[in-house]
């Protein structure tokens, strides 16, 4: 069962930490969980996606974010209100365009803008993870949001990256089981294939979804067909 979230309050809480956070970290530290990138292309990032997503959400076109000359700090806190000024603004009820539908025409969209207070809120909580990791700060935002950042990759990100034919069927079916949560989610694969199951904390099971764990993490209890598992992994099962 999903938990029930404040998703606007999250992504504010999120976003400020984050902010805080940029000025911690050297600009050039690696972010290991985002291959080569740099803490200022992670910020970056993160910047670009709130302009997006909240262009999105209001149906208005915007501007790509400039690259040089950006100040990580501003720049980021700007784009982070811009977003929730946005999102308060419009109704959570209407009917816009998210990644639940693409790529529907607008005409046949099911998803809202409340889509885009999770969305942002998962992607805000998984980016600073990466940049507080980056440079061995802690964070833990409670077992609730990692749960619900592990309900969104298995229900919503994985199968839009089926629909859009980025990743192959899985071969296997993987089962994710939580000890510390009601979290039990099965990745459906071929019919009648092998099942592997992973268990452990519902924080590790998250963070190997979104790849940010390793599957021998020794949190982490996995039986069945490891190799299943792994070439789910390899072959993009993250959004």
């Amino acid at each position: 069962m999903q938990p029930v979230i404040d998703q606007l309050a999250a992504l504010r809480r999120y976003q400020d930490e984050f902010e805080t956070s940029i000025p911690l970290v050297d600009p050039d530290a690696p972010v290991a969980s985002c291959g080569d990138w740099r803490v200022r292309e992670l910020v970056h990032h993160l910047a670009s996606v709130h302009r997006w997503a909240g262009g999105l959400a209001a149906q208005q076109p915007t501007e790509p974010l400039p690259v040089e000359g950006f100040p990580l700090r501003s720049g980021y806190a700007s784009e982070a209100e811009r977003l929730r000024a946005t999102l308060r603004r419009l109704d959570p009820d209407a009917v816009t365009q998210t990644l639940l539908d693409d790529p529907a025409p607008a005409g046949e969209w099911t998803g809202t803008v409340r889509f885009w207070h999770r969305r942002q809120a998962l992607e805000t909580l998984v980016h600073l993870w990466d940049l507080r990791t980056a440079c061995g700060l802690p964070f833990e935002p409670g077992t609730e949001a990692w749960h619900d950042c592990l309900d969104e990759v298995v229900t919503v990100m994985h199968p839009r990256q089926l629909r859009l034919g980025r990743i192959r069927p899985p071969s296997t079916r993987v089962r994710f089981v939580a000890t510390d949560a009601p979290a039990d989610y099965l990745l459906d694969g071929s019919p009648g294939g092998p099942e592997t199951v992973v268990a452990g904390p519902v924080r590790s099971l998250a963070l190997l979804a979104w790849g940010r764990l390793d599957a021998s993490d020794p949190s982490l209890a996995i039986s069945g067909d490891t190799d299943g598992l792994a070439e789910l992994l390899v072959a993009g099962f993250t959004p």
